[in-house]
């Protein structure tokens, strides 16, 4: 589809800087939606996922998935639950392997291309037989599971799949990664290490030849990360490996649901490459909005309760 032009957002001031952005809503936003159900399932590989259902008596279903290191219970997915189930939703959100409360039993932990659980939470809501119609919602990371998934294997994408939209989304996981590594960014680098190095000590009680400790002292970055612990542990040869078959982007030309990737220009995570323009320009099914302002999974604008305009805009391209 045509690039679509970036639509009328100008957050107040000081929300137009894509920093402020990022780390103001996760400070200051605060959003309150009990789940209605809360349950954990088991995967085809013997291991468990855990997810919060809401529920609108709706008989359309969105499965939300979150970014890097976060759950089902951050403000982002909250607030985009809220307003879906506002608008005739039910919604389904999942927290990725040891991201719940409770570390996973298998040896391997989540990453950017594994969307596997993503398959499996959703054809376990459309399985209750309630629904007509589906949609998938992804923030960062979870945007490239739900892009990657809608594109890698078509075929497998249950038929009640209708729409699906991809917010903040680092379709170059290489360049995204490289760019995070940057010193501009060494708060968002220290954050997700602090927490990507907890995980691995509790994977290491568990499986301590998969997971070394002597590795943890020479890892400064995401890159570094990657190359000790993920990409061994799941089979890639080093993170270059890992981020190039793992990333969306050569998967879009396949992708036969509507989607729309929500960037901002002002994204500190995302380089040039991570717009994928000409690949929305050879896609029918495929929208791409590049705004000036929104960070990366910000969007706001004040006073802090407001919906978001992201989750106005997902609520607008999924009832369309």
């Amino acid at each position: 589809m045509p690039l679509l032009q970036p639509p009328p957002y100008k957050p107040k001031f000081p929300l137009q800087s894509g920093h402020i952005q990022t780390i103001f809503p996760r400070l200051f936003r605060k959003v309150s939606l009990p789940p209605v159900v809360k349950r954990r399932i088991d995967t085809p590989d013997g291991d468990f996922l855990d997810i919060d259902w809401h529920l609108a008596s709706s008989s359309r279903l969105a499965v939300i998935a979150h970014g890097l290191e976060g759950n089902s219970r951050r403000p982002y997915v909250l607030g985009m639950a809220r307003a879906l189930v506002l608008a005739g939703w039910d919604c389904i959100t999942y927290s990725f392997r040891g991201c719940s409360r409770e570390m996973n039993k298998a040896p391997g932990m989540y990453h950017s291309g594994d969307t596997r659980d993503l398959h499996t939470v959703l054809k376990y809501g459309l399985d209750h037989g309630i629904y007509e119609n589906a949609a998938l919602i992804g923030f960062s990371m979870g945007g490239n599971h739900v892009l990657k998934y809608l594109g890698e294997n078509p075929d497998i994408v249950p038929n009640k799949v209708k729409r699906a939209i991809g917010i903040s989304v680092p379709c170059d996981l290489e360049a995204s990664a490289t760019r995070l590594c940057a010193k501009s960014n060494f708060i968002y680098t220290n954050y997700f290490l602090r927490s990507l190095k907890q995980k691995i000590k509790l994977k290491n009680k568990q499986f301590p030849d998969l997971y070394p400790l002597e590795k943890l002292s020479s890892i400064k970055n995401i890159v570094d990360f990657d190359n000790a612990y993920t990409a061994p542990i799941n089979g890639f040869a080093d993170a270059a490996d890992y981020y190039r078959k793992s990333s969306c982007k050569q998967y879009l030309e396949n992708i036969r649901v509507p989607s729309l990737i929500l960037n901002a220009k002002d994204d500190p995570f995302l380089t040039p490459e991570c717009y994928p323009v000409q690949e929305a320009e050879k896609n029918q099914y495929l929208s791409l909005q590049i705004t000036n302002f929104g960070g990366h999974v910000g969007f706001a604008d004040l006073p802090m309760e407001k919906q978001l305009w992201s989750e106005d805009r997902t609520v607008r391209f999924l009832n369309t």
